[in-house]
């Protein structure tokens, strides 16, 4: 796998905004955000897709939703705010390094997409 820009996030080779960092993952400001609140989860580990995950990775994801609470609550979203994860090009995923949109701040519609 290429280094992706996440990977060049992770590695500091590229700046970003961050709003949190463990030595699992990190969040970051999305560049092109859809919501006045629309930040990125992002696993250190490089997995393309959540579909590539395994069996191995259970305590990773769950690690990553654990974050998304803790953030939410930190920015005084916990009520209501949205998580996306794309998979594949044809779901819109634009970089191929798994992360989860967390998305708040404005009223939502369902079905989303």
């Amino acid at each position: 796998m290429t280094d992706t820009i996440f990977q060049k996030i992770i590695d500091k080779e590229l700046p970003a905004e961050i709003h949190y960092e463990d030595d699992i993952c990190l969040v970051i400001k999305d560049i092109n955000p859809i919501a006045p609140t629309h930040l990125l989860i992002i696993p250190k580990k490089s997995i393309e897709k959540i579909s590539d995950s395994n069996k191995e990775d259970q305590e990773l994801l769950g690690h990553l939703f654990l974050v998304a609470g803790k953030v939410a609550r930190d920015l005084g979203v916990e009520d209501a705010f949205r998580l996306v994860v794309n998979n594949g090009a044809d779901a819109h995923q634009t970089v191929f390094h798994l992360h989860i949109h967390l998305i708040a701040g404005r009223e939502f519609s369902w079905p989303p997409g």
